[in-house]
């Protein structure tokens, strides 16, 4: 499916480490969407976990963009606070709020242990599903637990199957009761959830089209329905392959051989690296050394490889 309509892409890192050649790949193809169609980039740094995330990372994530080739047209350090998840929270707080008054919320009061109890329910795959223990926890139940740890806050899903067409992957549904159970919008520290976040972002930073790792395809069921809930716009989505080491293992931010900052220190070109991803997306035969904006004029979707790509 070819988008006609100016996209408003995003990057949307989280700042917890050099870029590796796995969120290239991905903003690469995120960018490359929009500027085909003459649309605009939002950068958007989701540093929503203090012990993981650093503004230094920040820092680190813009200059790569940039030497990669890719700019953006709204947010980053350029965009100010707004654009840095951390800073958010009062906006996230208040569309929490608006889920409270549709009675979807609950407290929960389970510990990690509990929660990976192996009498805890599983999926088929093996995804640990909650079992809803504090679902119907009454008034009086809350308080006591209460006074013994802080809770987190869980949304009540329904019986509900969410079907969408991913612009890569294809047709994918998921029952939400079945295969996502009541999931966690603030944990008990009070740190708002991914889940949460990104819908609310993307809900106001105008976002239409959604391009990340196939990782992710499972997560889109349950923002497609805190969309609705919100009145939110559903974007469209790019569930892109993900990217695997010789050893058969995903790429990480803990492999420092393939990060930007291990890749540039070696002599690596710009054009170099963008030529290789390029390839491995099937934008072109070989790998050979290309700037990205000479990439815009003949992208396609068509052309995007999806299955796993094993980087050698």
């Amino acid at each position: 499916m070819e988008l006609q309509k100016p996209v408003v892409g995003r990057f949307a890192p989280s700042p917890s480490g050099r870029m590796h050649l796995g969120n290239a790949f991905s903003a690469l193809l995120a960018w490359l969407s929009a500027r085909s169609t003459g649309g605009q980039m939002v950068l958007r740094l989701e540093d929503l976990d203090p012990a993981r995330c650093r503004r230094a990372y920040c820092a680190q994530v813009e200059e790569d963009f940039r030497w990669l080739g890719l700019d953006w047209d709204i947010g980053g350090s350029q965009g100010g606070e707004s654009y840095y998840q951390s800073t958010r929270s009062a906006l996230y707080a208040e569309y929490l709020n608006r889920l409270a008054e549709k009675n979807l919320l609950y407290p929960c009061f389970c510990s990690r242990n509990e929660l990976h109890a192996a009498s805890a329910p599983h999926r088929s795959d093996g995804v640990l599903l909650y079992a809803g223990t504090c679902r119907n926890l009454t008034e009086e139940q809350r308080a006591e637990k209460a006074k013994l740890r802080p809770p987190a806050i869980r949304v009540r899903v329904p019986e509900e199957t969410i079907s969408f067409v991913d612009g890569l992957q294809g047709a994918f549904s998921q029952n939400l009761a079945a295969d996502c159970g009541d999931f966690i919008l603030r944990r008990s520290d009070g740190v708002f959830a991914y889940q949460l976040a990104v819908v609310v972002d993307d809900g106001l930073m105008g976002v239409n089209q959604v391009v990340r790792g196939e990782d992710l395809l499972d997560s889109t069921p349950r923002q497609i329905w805190l969309q609705r809930q919100l009145g939110f716009p559903q974007p469209e989505y790019y569930h892109v392959p993900l990217l695997y080491g010789a050893d058969g293992h995903r790429l990480s931010k803990r492999q420092r051989d393939l990060d930007l900052g291990a890749i540039r220190a070696a002599g690596a070109r710009p054009e170099q690296v963008i030529g290789r991803l390029a390839c491995w997306a099937g934008l072109i035969d070989r790998p050979e050394p290309i700037a990205a904006s000479e990439l815009v004029p003949t992208f396609s979707w068509k052309k995007v490889q999806k299955t796993p790509i094993v980087v050698e």
